[in-house]
């Protein structure tokens, strides 16, 4: 049966002629920033995919189709859709039963990607386990996607709302390669370091390409996760965020945010009370992950030729 996957020209093309490509998610477009500067955002992601060399393909679903790269024209209809389904793999195939629009979290990002035979994927932070997980059993299906879909996720680790070591140990749990980009510590999304060390460390795109194409050529399954720091210059240090992000989810717990509200509410709280540094990190680690995304497609690309 024909998946139903429409691709744009400029992605398929790259894809037939065996040159790099990245994926891209789309909830950033559709529940992180308001419209224009969400579609914004998502331009600058693309720009900075074209600029290492690789082709930039935006995942979503519209009109009973996952697509495959956006045109600008859907880019803009996404970005002012209000109620876009928040798609992981339990809901990606009811909302392209249903024509629904959706917006592809990492795990829908992934699956999508390696339906399309996209081997690289830039995004901010990877899902994790939450804070009190042993009771509420919240742990995001990105960790467990992430050792399903043989996909590379560049991201600037996991973000610091989580439980940072809990989420180290699923990962393994699920033989997910852990790979720090140019350090020892594991990175925690706003700040460089979580001060955790992370299991492997590689310097250079082309060792992670190799690490990726030697999975492949082992048959195992899943893919791999590079946690890539946020430029100095952009970060907000772990002893200045993390008394944020305690107050944050001290008042989530008040209030009783549950389930999938945690992590809007927490985002939206940092960023009033980082007086909106958080999402200007945000934009700039997201920036920074596109580029090595580039590098890394780049390379695996090279290395398949």
């Amino acid at each position: 049966m024909t998946l139903p996957l429409a691709f744009t020209t400029e992605v398929r093309a790259a894809l037939d002629a065996g040159k790099p490509v990245v994926a891209l998610e789309s909830t950033i477009i559709t529940h992180g920033m308001p419209f224009p500067q969400n579609v914004q955002a998502a331009r600058a992601v693309e720009a900075e995919v074209r600029k290492g060399g690789a082709v930039p393909a935006t995942i979503a679903v519209m009109g009973g189709q996952i697509l495959i790269g956006l045109t600008d024209a859907q880019l803009d209809d996404l970005g002012k859709t209000p109620d876009a389904m928040k798609l992981s793999r339990a809901d990606l195939p009811a909302c392209v039963a249903l024509g629904r629009v959706g917006a592809t979290t990492v795990a829908a990002t992934m699956i999508c990607a390696a339906m399309a035979g996209i081997h690289v994927f830039a995004t901010g932070g990877i899902g994790g386990v939450h804070r009190g997980a042993e009771t509420s059993f919240d742990i995001s299906a990105d960790l467990v996607e992430l050792g399903l879909s043989p996909v590379t996720v560049v991201a600037a680790g996991a973000k610091a709302i989580l439980d940072l070591p809990k989420t180290l140990e699923v990962l393994e749990t699920q033989g997910v390669p852990v790979i720090a980009y140019g350090q020892d510590d594991f990175p925690a999304f706003w700040s460089r370091s979580s001060g955790l060390k992370a299991p492997l460390r590689m310097d250079d795109p082309a060792q992670i390409a190799a690490a990726q194409l030697m999975r492949a050529r082992l048959g195992l399954k899943g893919g791999q996760l590079v946690a890539n720091p946020i430029p100095e210059a952009d970060e907000i240090p772990r002893d200045e965020i993390m008394p944020v992000v305690e107050q944050a989810l001290s008042e989530a717990e008040a209030q009783g945010i549950a389930a999938k509200q945690v992590t809007p509410f927490l985002l939206d709280r940092i960023f009033e009370l980082t007086s909106g540094r958080s999402l200007a990190s945000n934009i700039a680690l997201v920036l920074n992950n596109a580029r090595l995304a580039a590098a890394i497609a780049g390379e695996i690309a090279r290395q398949r030729a």
